[in-house]
């Protein structure tokens, strides 16, 4: 069956059934007007940057069009997404006039990031191009570079992402504009940030909740997101949903979720129509804020916001071999796409590009007439591609000493009960620059102390609102992330504490936010920001309560795949070392830090000074669990997790009572990345030094937090890996105990001390006279276990003493 087959230009939706009276939520204006000189300019910029745009898809010479068009003119492959341009540099033109009428500090995002050419145009004609690259000078020779090579190798990208000035988000994945907007204004109270919203974009999911993000914001301490749906009507080949919405279905949409929708609609006067909209909402911005700011807070502030309905592919060609184009999803990306082969198109490019007369809006030399120019800053901290906010600020935290916070070595202690209280005091240190941000979980992982000095920063709920607080919990992972990018970006530090198995919900996003930090490092004139936090808790470990669908630590493999520069995974062991890992990761800057931990009680095993040294290596045995204080060993018992951990301890415990004979060296690894290969990461061991500790050719057993496979990739490339066993979560396990986890997923003691017998009997004769032996009634222990468990329903009440050695 063919696609959808249009018979006219920007189709109508059809009606709805809502009554009238609901236009009573439109926002409505007298005549809105502009005065002529200011209109002129508007246009003439927005004239050149559609043009400079158009001629970036496809243009590699004659690119000021100073004679007709040839084959030879065109780029040997047509790359870019024109559709939403003319929309964005309308609203780009706009908010320059303004920013320079009003002396206004506006941070712009751009949800539609495949709009780059257009946004590029912009840059290029404020001459933020011309500051971070030179090369792109604002001169012939510049505009010429800019056009050809876009979208090849020697150019920019066909999507904003960090090397497009003033940009805070990658564009090249839809859906967290809206959230990362939001995230940016946060504790910068001065800052607007207006945030287009593709009509394509908007129907993500992670779009949809976001339009709840102001309810998170207080206007007293923070500054206002201006969101702009910038409604064109087609994604790449089908009508949009809001497309086909209806003003009286989108204005109930969004006056439901709290806005004050504002149509710009009128193509006969767009741009007075727009001028004014943004005019009024800055005044609404104004109302609201300084309400909040005298002590007198607006109840359910109802928040300003634009739908502009521009045509898709506005300005270029009509229609080509009988297809429509502007007005329909032909225009979406290339809308000639055999130009440089096809005469009907060449001729139709040369007729669009023309339609721009680019001869008026240049000078000789190459740049824009005054005229066009004259709506940009002068001042250049004030330029959309060029605001310290989207490059070079960073709020370095004020952190306490860890130390203060750490527990008795011997008693038992939640980790996430232990740095609750610690982040509690980052807080009151930090009372603007550091945020947490959580999925509703913050009470259930323990870290309910994080709230002794703060609030939920929920500005809905009349028992929370014109508090401020640091914390923010909102049941959306995409909202949390976006915040926490926004806010990250812009200079200050956050933490993302989440369930272990629901943090793979951001997986992309994580991807799509290291992409863009790594090419940020890249550029040289990004500086640094903060390294962005997770803390991973309610493990599948002690989820047996929740069941199958609460186990999965697949979030670990999320960050061991980014680049090593940026990727950092920490399993502390205990309540001590878990301070010490926030308190370090929370002082580092540009790394994605991941710390997965307990938050039921657990043993402390390392005092605070051996906790530091502990960190500090990033592995270390443990002597008071090994024998001869690890001293020639027969087997190597590795711990990676606080669980696995302490059935290693527990393991090396049963063998030293029931075959003395047989020697262990007890490791555990809290900094995975030092299992790497020499060389693959700056944190890997030299091949010496992980011979010192895991011996060069002895058999290893490793019980590891997450999956096997994830732990065999890390130490792919290590030599002699044939002695190594790894055991991990096997995706088993359902409602059941603690320990049965433990066994069903074959990392429980009795498996640890299974192959630990195994391991030493090659090397001890000792140990392997009584192999089967041993074995056979360390079998026997799993059944009976397991049998004590199905009757009773629940584990045998010694399980969790910490197990003590002669």
């Amino acid at each position: 069956m063919p696609g959808e087959i249009l018979d006219r230009p920007n189709p109508e939706p059809l009606p709805s059934s809502l009554p009238a009276v609901v236009d009573e939520l439109i926002v409505k204006f007298d005549r809105a007007s502009i005065d002529k000189n200011s209109c002129d300019a508007i246009l003439k910029f927005r004239r050149a940057a559609n043009y400079i745009a158009a001629a970036m898809i496809f243009l590699q010479d004659n690119v000021y069009l100073e004679r007709e068009l040839s084959f030879e003119d065109i780029k040997p492959r047509l790359l870019g997404h024109w559709g939403t341009c003319p929309g964005l540099t309308l609203i780009y033109s706009h908010l320059n006039y303004l920013i320079t009428k009003l002396d206004l500090d506006m941070l712009l995002v751009v949800g539609p990031g495949h709009g780059a050419p257009g946004i590029l145009a912009a840059l290029w004609l404020e001459g933020s191009l011309e500051k971070f690259f030179p090369h792109y000078s604002r001169d012939a020779k510049g505009l010429t570079r800019l056009i050809s090579t876009f979208s090849t190798t020697a150019g920019f990208p066909s999507h904003i992402n960090a090397e497009t000035p003033g940009s805070i988000h990658e564009g090249g994945e839809l859906g967290y504009a809206l959230s990362v907007a939001f995230g940016a204004v946060m504790d910068n109270p001065h800052l607007i940030v207006p945030c287009v919203v593709g009509d394509g974009e908007a129907e993500t999911g992670a779009t949809a909740t976001s339009w709840h993000g102001y309810k998170y914001i207080d206007p007293a301490e923070s500054g206002a997101v201006l969101p702009i749906l910038h409604l064109n009507g087609f994604k790449i080949s089908e009508r949009t949903i809001f497309g086909c919405m209806d003003g009286r279905e989108l204005v109930s949409l969004f006056a439901g979720y709290g806005y004050q929708p504002c149509f710009v609609q009128d193509m006969n006067n767009i741009d007075a129509e727009l001028h004014r909209s943004i005019l009024w909402a800055i005044e609404e911005i104004g109302k609201i804020q300084n309400a909040a700011r005298s002590g007198n807070p607006i109840v359910k502030p109802r928040w300003p916001m634009i739908i502009l309905k521009t045509p898709k592919g506005w300005t270029g060609p009509k229609e080509i071999h009988g297809k429509i184009v502007e007005g329909s999803f032909n225009s979406h990306q290339v809308p000639l796409p055999n130009a440089k082969q096809d005469k009907e198109e060449l001729l139709a490019l040369q007729k669009w590009l023309s339609s721009y007369r680019p001869e008026e809006l240049f000078t000789e030399f190459g740049y824009v007439i005054d005229e066009a120019a004259s709506i940009i800053p002068k001042n250049s901290k004030k330029k959309l591609g060029q605001r310290e906010e989207s490059r070079s600020i960073y709020f370095r935290p004020d952190l306490p000493n860890w130390t203060d916070f750490t527990v008795e070595r011997g008693s038992q202690q939640s980790s996430m009960k232990a740095i609750g209280k610690y982040i509690d005091q980052v807080f009151v240190r930090n009372p603007h620059t550091v945020r947490l941000f959580s999925p509703d979980e913050l009470e259930s992982n323990k870290l309910g102390a994080a709230l002794s000095h703060t609030w939920r920063n929920f500005q809905w709920d009349q028992y929370t609102n014109a508090r401020g607080g640091r914390v923010i919990e909102v049941l959306s992972e995409h909202m949390c992330q976006g915040f926490l990018q926004g806010y990250t970006l812009t200079g200050r530090t956050g933490i993302f504490p989440s369930y272990e198995s629901f943090l793979g919900i951001v997986t992309t996003m994580i991807v799509q936010y290291s992409k863009f930090n790594k090419m940020a490092r890249e550029t040289g004139w990004h500086g640094d920001i903060a390294s962005i936090n997770y803390i991973e808790t309610s493990t599948w470990t002690r989820q047996e309560h929740n069941g199958f669908s609460h186990q999965n630590p697949s979030f670990i493999g999320t960050v061991l795949k980014l680049k090593p520069t940026a990727a950092r995974v920490y399993l502390p062991p205990d309540a001590n070392t878990f301070l010490s890992t926030v308190a370090h990761c929370l002082k580092s800057k540009n790394y994605v830090n991941l710390m997965v931990g307990s938050k039921q009680p657990t043993p402390v095993f390392l005092s605070p000074d051996e906790a530091e040294s502990h960190c500090r290596a990033g592995a270390s045995i443990w002597k008071f669990a090994s024998t001869g204080e690890g001293l020639n060993p027969d087997v190597v018992l590795v711990g990676i997790g606080t669980e696995l951990m302490f059935e290693v301890i527990y393991a090396a415990a049963i063998l030293r009572k029931r075959i003395p004979s047989l020697r262990v060296r007890v490791i555990n690894v809290t900094d995975l990345m030092i299992l790497e290969a020499e060389g693959l990461h700056p944190h890997a061991l030299t091949e010496d030094s992980f011979d010192a500790l895991f011996t060069a050719d002895l058999p290893i057993h490793f019980n590891f937090h997450g999956y096997p496979t994830e732990l065999q990739g890390l130490l792919f490339g290590r030599p002699n890996l044939e002695r190594a066993t790894i055991a991990g979560y096997m995706e088993e396990g359902s409602t059941t105990t603690p320990f049965d986890m433990m066994l069903v997923n074959q990392v429980s003691r009795f498996h640890v001390a299974k192959a630990a017998v195994r391991g030493g009997g090659k090397r001890n004769e000792k140990v392997r006279l009584r192999q089967q032996e041993l074995l056979t009634e360390l079998d026997h222990n799993i059944v009976e276990t397991r049998k004590y468990i199905l009757e009773h329903r629940k584990d045998p009440d010694d399980m969790y003493a910490t197990p003590r050695f002669a």
